[in-house]
């Protein structure tokens, strides 16, 4: 993954006219904290758990990124998305670096009383290295508000002093933002109201693939803003009907009865067979890599927009280029939820509490600037990801050479 990484650096600084010694400067990560958290479970026994935590890029500011509990993490994974978030927070401009943390746990096999002592453990283990000027975690996978809350707790409890400005994704009571549940959503609606205004299409047809939060929110916002939902889909299967679909009707079956599918009289359909719709807007919002060299000449929208992080590979990327697609990478389409954390931070530091509609007013121009900035880079709509990344290297870059 990290070579990976550093090929993509190679390239795009070439392109960019990146100095040498900063492409290698950002080859690497600039810290990689580790430990073994050892937390005891309801019945006396004792588990261990691997935890990281990796600042990648702070030349731009204090390392901002989001904790996993998941059981495929490793040193490699986190080490890989610190980096791009230090390419995200770029795009759209926001004070930080980029971090990012992580335990390989499977937290559905834990209690909720064994999820406290493993989130007050990871904090005990790296409280040393995160805080409101040096490391701001967030919510991730299977993180959540609830966790983002012990884990304040336990770092107030060590640091003896309020810090609420230490992490982001909390409850709204003990500070988070307004707006932070919908805001992955939200950011990447706004940047598709700007897509579709420059391509001239007013009541675009959507297909959504992935009905968790950021795409079941952005299928919500499309219906409430006049556009027709046409196809949504989960990890069980899709739903398509070509008159549209009743969001608010599928929010209640995903609720009630587990899955979009037994949402009733409509044609069901496969997730890849709603990569293939002819929509005019595709969000894949589920996970990485559904849209592949393989099925990318089977692409039939005029946008996709990257609710997910990495949906594309790089193979189809190429493919879709060649085509015409619009692809919005996922550095700028998701980069809402980043955004409304920082917005959290702010609030936390002047001490403020800040409205939904200032929120929303907020993300609205953070990301729509972010947009036309992205656009004007890349000179081609069918260039938005290369811009994007130019863009951002350009910025730390410029950042690394003041340093330097």
């Amino acid at each position: 993954m990290m070579e990976r990484i550093r090929g993509f650096l190679r390239e795009v600084g070439a392109k960019a006219g990146i100095e040498d010694w900063i492409i290698e400067a950002l080859s690497r990560p600039e810290k990689v904290y580790k430990a073994t958290l050892r937390v005891k479970m309801d019945d006396g026994s004792v588990r261990f758990f691997p935890a990281y935590r990796v600042q990648y890029s702070t030349a731009r500011g204090p390392a901002k990124g989001g904790i996993r509990f998941h059981p495929a993490v490793t040193e490699e994974e986190v080490t890989a998305l610190a980096f791009w978030m230090t390419i995200k927070n770029a795009v759209v401009d926001l004070p930080f670096g980029g971090g990012k943390g992580g335990v390989a746990v499977n937290p559905k096999e834990l209690s909720r009383t064994e999820l406290e002592r493993l989130s007050r453990a990871y904090v005990r283990a790296f409280a040393d290295v995160l805080g409101v000027d040096r490391d701001i975690p967030a919510p991730d996978v299977y993180t959540n508000p609830q966790i983002m809350a012990w884990m304040l707790d336990e770092f107030e409890t060590i640091k003896r002093r309020s810090e609420p400005g230490f992490i982001t994704g909390k409850p709204v009571a003990l500070g988070g933002s307004e707006g932070r549940n919908i805001a992955t959503a939200l950011g990447g609606f706004f940047v598709a109201e700007e897509v579709l205004k420059d391509l001239g299409i007013e009541r675009p047809t959507v297909a959504v693939q992935g009905f968790g939060n950021a795409g079941s929110n952005f299928a919500r916002l499309a219906a409430e803003a006049g556009w027709k939902v046409v196809a949504v889909s989960d990890s069980r299967g899709g739903v398509y009907d070509p008159d549209g679909l009743d969001v608010e009707e599928l929010l209640r079956v995903k609720k009630e009865k587990g899955s979009v599918i037994h949402y009733e009289r409509r044609k069901k359909i496969s997730n890849e067979e709603l990569l293939t719709l002819d929509v005019d807007l595709l969000v894949p919002a589920a996970i990485e890599n559904v849209i592949t060299e393989e099925n990318a000449g089977d692409v039939r929208a005029r946008i996709v927009l990257e609710l997910a992080n990495g949906p594309t590979t790089p193979e189809a990327d190429k493919v879709l280029q060649e085509r015409g697609v619009v692809v919005v990478p996922d550095v700028l389409a998701n980069a809402g939820g980043v955004t409304v954390s920082y917005f959290e931070w702010v609030q936390n530091r002047s001490g403020e509490r800040w409205s939904f509609e200032r929120v929303k007013d907020e993300l609205s121009k953070k990301m729509k600037k972010a947009y036309a900035e992205v656009k004007e880079r890349a000179g081609d709509l069918r260039k938005l990801r290369e811009g994007a990344y130019a863009l951002a290297l350009e910025r730390v870059a410029e950042a690394l050479r003041w340093r330097s």
